[in-house]
């Protein structure tokens, strides 16, 4: 079988990076970190899906201006969302005459960004790159649940959609580098409740860890960190327990976004948080802080997500699940 892990022949920088977010992110153990919050969720405009679409074009100009960088020196953005055909990074884009690659990896989406864009800009095709990944709870509730009006009440083994858009430029200089990506496989586990989405993602990070550690040679010990996307509480635990019985420990080093986005013991969040936003609004707003102020040194970040469709779970199919990885190291 072909190794999957790659390892980058010249580590990419994040250059810049932005995190945006709603009213319960605002709320959470992250409030104060993000660089912008509107307590509406709605970032005036008059549809959830309007306000998503806006969420992901405030990241990336806000990232931009950070560094004051100009739209110009982006070679190409890769985004994308939970909204069907990814319309929310489409109409962003409109505001950027930047080519534009739709990607759709569920939760997983802002690691497979970063996957794309650190390969190709190590490789030389590109010099800079944005990244940027979003979702909406209100928007999400309207598409694979119900809507808000129905006021329906959330199982245990749930997670609530995270409002909230990552956006990082990549290429450049800066301090934090990816220097190893693996992409992750499609691996379905049996579970098609979308009620519990931790259980069915587990599998897909434990894969994906287990074959990073195979194909590496390293150990959990190695790294100050292992950050998974989105796994809540339910998922969090399955995948100690599934890489337990592989012999792998990362009981130490292990933290999940959706876990520290929310306090699952003061906000109503059931299991933790999800969504595209979950994962690129905390590395962008707690990880890459930490690792620039020297923090964390080494880390591991796994996106997971639930490849998943509407009409999918009506037919009562299984849930596949991804989860994709890249590696950061702060500056020497």
């Amino acid at each position: 079988m072909r190794n999957r892990l790659i390892k980058l022949p010249n580590p990419v920088p994040f250059s810049s990076w932005a995190s945006i977010a709603g009213k319960w992110e605002s709320e959470g153990p992250l409030r104060g970190k993000f660089d912008l919050v509107d307590i509406t969720s709605r970032f005036g405009k008059k549809t959830w899906e309007k306000s998503e679409s806006e969420m992901q074009r405030l990241a990336l100009e806000t990232a931009l201006k950070k560094k004051d960088l100009s739209p110009e020196i982006i070679d190409a953005v890769f985004a994308g969302d939970l909204i069907n055909q990814c319309t929310s990074s489409s109409h962003a884009m409109v505001n950027f005459q930047i080519p534009y690659f739709g990607l759709y990896g569920a939760c997983s989406t802002s690691v497979e960004g970063l996957v794309l864009a650190a390969t190709m800009i190590s490789t030389g095709i590109y010099k800079q790159c944005g990244v940027i990944s979003s979702s909406h709870f209100c928007s999400a509730q309207r598409q694979f649940r119900f809507p808000l009006e129905y006021g329906a009440i959330s199982a245990p083994t749930s997670q609530r959609t995270v409002t909230g858009a990552g956006a990082f430029v990549l290429g450049g200089e800066g301090v934090a580098q990816i220097t190893e990506v693996l992409p992750g496989i499609v691996v379905d586990s049996g579970v098609s409740d979308i009620n519990n989405m931790g259980a069915g993602m587990a599998p897909a990070a434990a894969d994906t860890l287990a074959t990073y550690f195979r194909e590496s040679c390293v150990e959990p010990e190695e790294f100050c960190a292992i950050f998974t996307g989105d796994l809540g509480a339910e998922g969090s635990a399955l995948l100690i327990e599934l890489l337990l019985m592989r012999g792998i420990d990362i009981r130490k080093q292990h933290q999940d976004c959706g876990l520290m986005i929310f306090d699952k013991n003061r906000q109503d969040v059931s299991s933790g948080g999800s969504g595209c936003g979950c994962a690129a609004t905390t590395l962008a707003a707690e990880v890459l802080p930490r690792v620039i102020a020297g923090e964390l040194k080494k880390i591991l970040f796994i996106a997971t997500g639930a490849l998943m469709s509407p009409l999918s779970i009506h037919q009562g199919e299984d849930i596949p699940a991804i989860a994709h990885l890249v590696r950061i190291e702060g500056g020497q």
